[in-house]
């Protein structure tokens, strides 16, 4: 059974646009860094970390205090794995020379 030339040439000649699929780029992952309430560690000396570690205005960095105070735990902020890493590890330390026991700690958003 032999085929014509020209089925040959429509069977053979078939054009395919072939297109690469483009990766999808997915956003890293954001944590929290969440400063938890102790009955020791003085409301001063954490809004005094507020300020001075996470940037934020007095009025801020005290209503967070309050927070932490009243609900058990408090938002400080929310940043890439290797900055809210860095920030837990600031807190802890100062909290550390300064012999209070306040911690902080970061969980994924």
């Amino acid at each position: 059974m032999s085929e014509r030339p020209d089925e040959i040439e429509h069977h053979t000649n078939h054009d395919l646009a072939v297109e690469e699929a483009r990766p999808r780029l997915k956003e890293p992952p954001l944590y929290r860094v969440v400063l938890l309430n102790d009955d020791y560690t003085p409301m001063e000396f954490v809004v005094e970390i507020l300020e001075g570690i996470f940037g934020m205005q007095r009025t801020h960095a005290t209503q967070v205090m309050l927070e932490v105070h009243t609900k058990g735990k408090g938002i400080c902020g929310v940043y890439g794995f290797e900055i809210a890493e860095t920030k837990v590890a600031q807190v802890m330390n100062i909290a550390k020379q300064q012999q209070h026991p306040l911690l902080c700690t970061m969980e994924e958003t």
